[in-house]
Order: structure tokens, then C-alpha cells, then sequence
């Protein structure tokens, strides 16, 4: 019969975490290389960005007989997805990186494209927000299942993340009554 007990060296971990304390939450056994992680994170940063400016602008450009539901759905995504971006910049900050704000590098690093629908097309801007939404979650999908056990708390936050963005493309598609 195998040997299933659990021990840990606490005498170890307390000598590991009085060394380099100034790497923060990232001890020695984090799992992934934190500056892939980083520039990972804020690639998705710019993605969230990306999403929020679109949605807002679709939020205020909206018209048509059916406004007010589309604009308030599109709002209600927006403040999500700013809050997505606070967080990811939070989490990049906590592995000792730097936010990447950078307005002239956003959508070049975003996973998603912004549109702005100048004939202010309510169902063409559902369809490409449905599109967005798509990308962000394989995207963050593949992200998630690389980060595995190596950086638990930033897939959490990433699993988080996509369980929001999973509910607005369901959102969308209802609206679209697809």
C-alpha cells in the first residue's frame, strides 16, 4: 500500500521566504517563468482594453428601436471588461512587472480588433462583439491550459475572466436571437 501522508518542511520554507523578499508573492516554487507570464498578461491587458473602448463606443452609438436593451447589454459588458483589465493589471503588477497602458501599442497587441460601426448597425455590432467574445475565450482558453499548476492564482484569475466573457457571448447570441 502506497504512502499517501503529507508533510512539508516548514524549517525550509521559512529560510526560503526570509530570502529574496523583495520578489514579492513569486517564492521559489512558482511554477512558471514570471516574465512570459507578464507579457502574456499584458497582451490580454490590451485584449480587455480593446473590448471595453468598443463596447462603450457601441454602448453610445447605438440607436434603433431596440437602443436601450443593446445599449445597456453593451454597457453592462463594458464595465466588465474594464474591470478585467484592473485586475490582469494587478496581477502583472503583483509578479513585479509593469502594466503595459501604452495607448499607441493596444491594438496592435490585442487579441481582438475594435470596430466602430458607423451606420450605427445594432446587429452588426452584436455580431462583432459575438466574434470578439469568441476569440477572448479560446484565446484564454489556451492561456489557462498553459499556465496549468505552474501560476495557480493567475489561471483562477484567468478562469475567472473567462467565465464572464462565456456569459457575454451567451448574452449577445440571445440578443441576436440565434
Amino acid at each position: 500500500m502506497a504512502d499517501n501522508s503529507f508533510s512539508i518542511d516548514v524549517a525550509t520554507i521559512r529560510q526560503r521566504a526570509r530570502e529574496k523578499m523583495d520578489r514579492g508573492p513569486v517564492t521559489e516554487s512558482y511554477g512558471s517563468d514570471p516574465e512570459q507570464v507578464i507579457s502574456i498578461l499584458n497582451d490580454v491587458l490590451a485584449t480587455e482594453i480593446v473590448c471595453w473602448m468598443r463596447y462603450s463606443r457601441h454602448a453610445i452609438s447605438a440607436s434603433g428601436i431596440d437602443r436601450a436593451q443593446v445599449s445597456g447589454e453593451f454597457t453592462e459588458h463594458a464595465e466588465e471588461e474594464r474591470g478585467h483589465a484592473m485586475r490582469v493589471a494587478e496581477r502583472i503588477s503583483q509578479l513585479g512587472g509593469k502594466p503595459d497602458f501604452d495607448p499607441e501599442t493596444l491594438t496592435k497587441r490585442a487579441h481582438t480588433s475594435y470596430e466602430t460601426f458607423e451606420d450605427d448597425d445594432l446587429r452588426g455590432m452584436l455580431r462583432d462583439n459575438l466574434v470578439a467574445e469568441r476569440i477572448v475565450i479560446e484565446s484564454y482558453q489556451e492561456i489557462i491550459r498553459w499556465l496549468g499548476a505552474g501560476d495557480v492564482t493567475t489561471r483562477r484569475l484567468m478562469e475567472d475572466i473567462l467565465a464572464e466573457e462565456e456569459e457575454h457571448a451567451d448574452d449577445i447570441l440571445d440578443l441576436l436571437g440565434e
